[in-house]
């Protein structure tokens, strides 16, 4: 190839490679448990580790704003402004009072605590009390619903109707609102699942009472997010250092073509799959992903949680992503990440499985 053609070739491929799209729709919600170097590693984060995550922050320009903002935003079709975060903490745990409240307030910063009310109503000490949750409300906090008792919402006893086990789950939706309502004024409809945990029919009893969900997913939201199970990145254990922040933050979602076909679950045979919670181990499901067309599905990576990097597959402007061996018991993830045309910027999608084996 002469320098004519080399450059004609460069030329062409930075073209195409800019037309997908590093857009506004880059909004990322952080999520947090303890900020405390003395609580359970895998779901802390040291206050010095926060303090440069909020350094990061205001020294690259981001702007943090309410979880509520944003969400209100996508409802009403907005665009989600470049380089927008929003901060969240889930259980309401005393350290974030103690430690992330004052660091926060500093900056004059908001964030959302999503509270499962009953620790809180028994006055347990390593949670906040509802004093502590209304003087954060006072000062940019809002409180949001977690469920009462934080048993995860998929759950459902041997035998249960599914009529029984649904008013379950909206009771236990219904009942922690109520509580926020009482004690801090806070009607704002949010909700975090429980560990990340959700199915089909815990989406549509969400949905179905009015609220906005959460889960445990990484990844940026966009215009294309599930408004019932909207994505977050997990902070925590090993996560979090400066390279790994930085790559999160900045993160782009990945350009996917429009319509409800851009994301299809499938199993082995090419069967769509309605719903992400298998009752035995050892499956393998598929995650199609389509794109605009000509969008480079060659610099793709996708990583299976326990498996690493795993083949994809291209068939023309979709890729086809599964794991090599069987899930085990328990939530796995497929990650899928590819550069975009803006340095340190990666594109990312993340689809949650849980293995849930029968008793």
């Amino acid at each position: 190839m002469n320098l004519a053609h080399k450059l004609r070739y460069v030329l062409l491929t930075t073209v195409v490679w800019l037309a997908y799209p590093d857009n506004v729709q880059a909004a990322v919600v952080l999520q947090y448990h303890h900020i405390s170097a003395s609580t359970p590693a895998s779901t802390s984060t040291s206050p010095e580790r926060f303090a440069m995550h909020l350094a990061y922050l205001s020294d690259h320009g981001f702007d943090v704003v309410p979880l509520e903002t944003l969400v209100s935003r996508l409802r009403s079709g907005q665009p989600l402004p470049d380089k927008t975060v929003a901060i969240t903490f889930d259980d309401g745990y005393r350290s974030i009072y103690d430690t992330a409240f004052p660091m926060l307030r500093e900056r004059g910063w908001p964030f959302t605590v999503f509270v499962n009310s009953e620790p809180h109503d028994r006055k347990q000490p390593s949670f906040m009390t509802w004093e502590q949750l209304r003087e954060m409300s006072r000062h940019g906090a809002t409180i949001a619903n977690h469920t009462v008792s934080h048993t995860s919402l998929i759950e459902r006893d041997p035998g249960q109707p599914e009529t029984a086990w649904r008013e379950w789950i909206a009771g236990e939706i219904n009942t922690a609102q109520q509580r926020i309502e009482q004690e801090t004024g806070s009607t704002v409809k949010m909700l975090a699942y429980p560990y990340g945990e959700y199915n089909e029919a815990v989406l549509e009893v969400a949905d179905q009472l009015g609220f906005t969900g959460f889960g445990q997913q990484s990844g940026p939201l966009a215009d294309t997010s599930d408004l019932r199970v909207l994505p977050r990145f997990p902070f925590g254990g090993s996560y979090g250092d400066e390279s790994d922040f930085a790559t999160k933050v900045n993160s782009l979602p990945m350009p996917l073509a429009s319509g409800a076909a851009a994301i299809r679950r499938e199993d082995g045979a090419g069967e769509q799959l309605f719903d992400i919670v298998f009752a035995e181990s050892g499956v393998r499901p598929v995650l199609r992903l389509s794109f605009e067309t000509g969008f480079d599905t060659g610099r793709i990576n996708c990583f299976v949680s326990g498996q690493g990097r795993v083949p994809v597959t291209v068939q023309g402007s979709s890729i086809l992503v599964r794991a090599e061996r069987g899930l085990g018991p328990g939530r796995s993830r497929y990650n899928c990440t590819a550069p975009s045309a803006q340095a340190g910027r990666y594109y990312w999608y993340s689809q949650l499985w849980i293995v849930q084996p029968s008793p």
